[in-house]
């Protein structure tokens, strides 16, 4: 009986030093994840404050909450409404993604699944790319985009994304794809089915987390890209949202920092919103692309 009750206590010392640990883990994850989010919560909590208040300290609750922000920053101080900049954002990242998508699996299907002349030097290339700033390359598309007529207009900002210009996401689904089995793709070919067909029945459906993080990639760079429009783009009736923001900016007179908190909350929203739908399917496809290639 004294053996049962000093082994009893024994594992229930045990028990709640797991049990401390486990809340002293909590805590502490949960005291950096608050530092780390604090500056999104204020952004949020201050998109509701008055102009003024937002100075007044570094507290993220507004003492009298306004949706003034939001209102004025939706009208902007141009002939458009945000709506408009939310639309020309629209029209850059959904033919950008597809484009990405489409270019980026069928270079990567050639360099993982066949042998050609010159694929070593060709695939060094892509990887030589990625270590290549994007703002070497800003001067000889400028100049290229210009002498096709591209400028203000999206075809400089879709047209490379549809030729797999995009040189990491290519190294990203050749790996992808080097650690999926070679099995299904040939019983399929004994079948009857040509390479397309393969590549679509067979092959994409096993590559999906990796496109899909792909597509949350390029949508999220996109709709944060700033020097691209900036670069390419002259009209405000297409500015996309990183430009509408910049335009809420008076450097020679006081302006309404509510209204710009307000519009960059609704500029983060629909890529958080994108990102947690899709949280599993983009951790799969980096873990997956990573550690198997």
């Amino acid at each position: 009986m004294t053996d049962f009750t000093f082994n009893d206590l024994q594992a229930a010392r045990r028990a709640r030093l797991r049990l401390i640990s486990t809340a002293i883990r909590y805590i502490l994850l949960f005291a950096v994840g608050f530092v780390m989010l604090y500056p999104l919560i204020w952004l949020v909590g201050a998109s509701f404050k008055t102009n003024s208040e937002i100075f007044s300290g570094a507290g993220f609750l507004p003492e009298k909450p306004t949706a003034a922000g939001y209102i004025k920053g939706w009208q902007t101080s141009t002939p458009y409404t945000f709506g408009r900049f939310f639309w020309n954002s629209f029209l850059i990242i959904l033919p950008k993604v597809i484009g990405t998508a489409i270019s980026c699996t069928l270079a990567a299907y050639a360099f993982a699944r066949f042998d050609f002349p010159l694929k070593k030097i060709l695939f060094g290339s892509v990887i030589a790319i990625l270590l290549l700033p994007n703002v070497v390359t800003r001067i000889p598309q400028y100049i290229l985009f210009r002498d096709l007529g591209w400028l203000d207009s999206f075809l400089p900002l879709w047209v490379p994304s549809a030729l797999a210009g995009d040189a990491f996401f290519v190294f990203m689904l050749v790996q992808f794809l080097r650690s999926l089995p070679t099995d299904t793709e040939e019983a399929a070919r004994v079948d009857g089915a040509n390479s397309i067909q393969t590549l679509i029945y067979i092959v994409v459906p096993m590559l999906a987390p990796a496109l899909i993080s792909v597509c949350l990639f390029q949508f999220m760079w996109t709709m944060n890209d700033f020097l691209g429009p900036l670069i390419y783009l002259s009209s405000v009736d297409k500015y996309p949202v990183s430009l509408a923001l910049k335009l809420s900016i008076d450097t020679t007179e006081a302006f309404e920092w509510n209204r710009i908190l307000a519009m960059s909350v609704l500029t983060i929203a629909p890529a958080l919103i994108v990102f947690f739908a899709a949280q599993r399917y983009f951790i799969e496809g980096i873990s997956s692309g990573g550690i198997k290639g």
